[in-house]
């Protein structure tokens, strides 16, 4: 059953933003510095223009040599301002590359923290999306809209600020005259969060239905799911769809309002300064100034205008990257170590999310160095008792313990040694052959490495064309098999006590199959096996033979004495020894 993420609340968020911002306090500082001394330098030049106006009004004294000096420092003053905000720019754009990397090392990190039983039924395109375009889309915002929108609002006090000591009753013309943005503006923002987190969530959506089509386009062609998968993603496209359109609908909106306020400001000041002049109020020299200020306020709101839309959907982003840090966290319980191998499933319940129970009173004892075959039907319980005997979920009665400590609370790296679950599922880095292996052995030896891999039959390293240091990704690709091989390579180089195989050699031919598992129980030798059995051959190798129907264990025995008994197992296997010849052994009727 799949998890929904938490997206944090906007405190959380704010909380996050002063942190980073805290995080790299001198790079604000510089650039709040430099940001008002470039408005500051930018202020001069209207004001100087206004003292022209006046002086060739007045025409006396030396009204040239004063126009030429007044000149001088309009061009003087607009270069600084040019310089200083470059200067401010860049400051912040290296602000926003630093935080970025911040933000995505954070969601790195909690992402690798999140507890087994949450990482295994979180939707796929959700983490992808967080991780992907939630992360861009912030990191973009960070490393361009803070910066000029910062640049953007310093410079608009500024101007504002510079009227009203022109004229007060010019700059409260140009106040009354910028309400309407507010109006605007409050409208937009009381509605967005949601609108762009409608949005984000519905774009994870249609990740994750493209995504595990993609994965199970195998399963989903033999089974004839083809009409249901496109409905599937027809349904998210729509969705998607109908959440932009709803944030295009708010920007349609909040744009056309933007620009009709930011078109009555000067004209206000214009008119009103005119009407003071005309009554010896003020100067022309002081309404040229005032309308120019204003004039000037339209570029700090455009860029305003601009960036509004990309904030709120980096906001609603920044929501969804740290709501990771509000999922539940699992507190270590004191653990001793096991003083040995043996399991012991006693009296065990499990349910998935309150629902009802997936396995119920499974008693079980597992030898050290035994091989136990678990089969039955599908949906029987066979994955999720897999899950308990290696500690990712917890049972919601009874208990699964190793040498007398519950699997669930040993640590991972204890866990590690003691027990390991390898399923169908694997991953291979975009790495050398070398590194990937070393994941589960960070000091193996070539030899070692060789070893493991030859051990199951990987032939196909000699043909790489660097060996070891064959870049896997990009020099080469590793296909299914391959790569099932090399994740299997890494439980030799692991070396648990126990192992648990849940369809580990599914992508592997039948053939190819049957040698690595005796390959691997070769290597294994010693060592306990359970082995979640898809074919019933497994099942005739094993020490013992476990038979689960409907979450409950029926029948526990070796595989002559299941089949003297007659029953559940007795059954099935007569129909497949009966039916098919042992070339095709992966082919058994209703284990699956």
């Amino acid at each position: 059953m799949s998890t929904t993420l938490p997206v944090a609340g906007a405190a959380r968020v704010r909380a996050a933003a002063w942190s980073d911002i805290r995080a790299d306090r001198g790079a604000v500082a510089g650039l709040v510095l430099l940001n008002g001394l470039a408005s500051a330098a930018g202020l001069v030049g209207p004001w100087l223009l206004g003292r022209i106006v006046d002086t060739v009004r007045a025409g006396s004294g030396d009204v040239l040599g004063t126009v030429d000096r007044l000149a001088l420092g309009v061009l003087v003053f607009t270069v600084v301002q040019l310089l200083l905000g470059r200067w401010a720019l860049a400051v912040g754009y290296r602000f926003g590359e630093r935080t970025a990397a911040r933000v995505r090392e954070r969601f790195v990190a909690r992402t690798l923290a999140l507890p087994p039983s949450v990482a295994e039924h979180v939707p796929a395109g959700d983490l992808i999306a967080r991780g992907s375009t939630d992360a861009s889309v912030v990191a973009f915002t960070l490393r361009r809209a803070v910066p000029e929108v910062l640049v953007a609002v310093v410079q608009a006090l500024l101007l504002i600020a510079a009227v009203l000591v022109l004229n007060p009753l010019l700059g409260l013309c140009g106040l009354v005259c910028l309400v309407g943005v507010g109006v605007a503006l409050r409208w937009y923002l009381r509605r967005a969060r949601t609108a762009y987190l409608t949005e984000a969530a519905s774009g994870a959506q249609l990740a994750d239905v493209v995504t595990s089509t993609a994965k199970g386009a195998r399963t989903i062609e033999a089974l004839a799911l083809e009409g249901r998968r496109a409905e599937a993603t027809d349904e998210a496209v729509a969705d998607l769809r109908a959440a932009r359109l709803r944030t295009l609908w708010l920007r349609t909106v909040l744009y056309p309002s933007f620009d009709i306020s930011c078109a009555l400001p000067p004209v206000g000041v214009l008119l009103v300064g005119g009407a003071l002049h005309a009554n010896g109020a003020v100067s022309i020299g002081v309404v040229v100034a005032a309308t120019v200020y204003m004039r000037q306020l339209v570029g700090p709101l455009d860029t305003l205008t601009i960036w509004v839309e990309q904030l709120q959907a980096a906001i609603a982003s920044y929501a969804r990257i740290e709501g990771l840090a509000d999922v539940p966290r699992e507190e270590p319980r004191p653990a001793a170590d096991p003083v040995d191998d043996r399991i012991e499933v006693a009296d065990v319940r499990f349910a998935y999310d309150g629902g009802r129970d997936v396995l119920r009173g499974v008693d079980l004892v597992v030898r050290p160095g035994e091989r136990l075959a678990v089969i039955g039907t599908s949906g029987a319980g066979k994955s999720t008792l897999a899950r308990l005997l290696a500690g990712l979920e917890r049972p919601r009665t009874g208990s699964v313990t190793v040498g007398g400590t519950p699997v669930a609370d040993l640590s991972p790296d204890r866990l590690r040694e003691q027990v390991v679950l390898v399923t169908q599922d694997h991953h291979v880095f975009h790495d050398t052959v070398r590194d990937n292996l070393r994941v589960a052995k960070p000091d193996a030896t070539d030899e070692e490495l060789h070893g493991a891999l030859e051990a199951l039959g990987a032939r196909w390293i000699k043909d790489l064309p660097e060996g070891l240091d064959t870049e896997v990704g990009t020099v080469v690709s590793l296909d299914g098999a391959r790569a099932q091989q090399l994740s299997l390579a890494r439980v030799v180089l692991a070396d648990p006590h126990t192992l648990i195989l849940d369809e580990a050699t599914a992508l592997l031919d039948p053939t190819t199959a049957r040698e690595t598992e005796q390959s691997l129980a070769a290597v294994l030798r010693g060592r306990t096996v359970i082995a979640i059995a898809h074919r019933l051959q497994t099942a005739h190798d094993a020490d013992r033979v476990a038979v689960l129907e409907a979450g409950e264990l029926v029948e526990l025995g070796t595989h002559d004495e299941l089949v003297d008994a007659g029953g559940p197992y007795a059954a099935l296997w007569a129909s497949w020894h009966g039916g098919h010849d042992d070339q095709d052994p992966r082919r058994e009727p209703g284990a699956t």
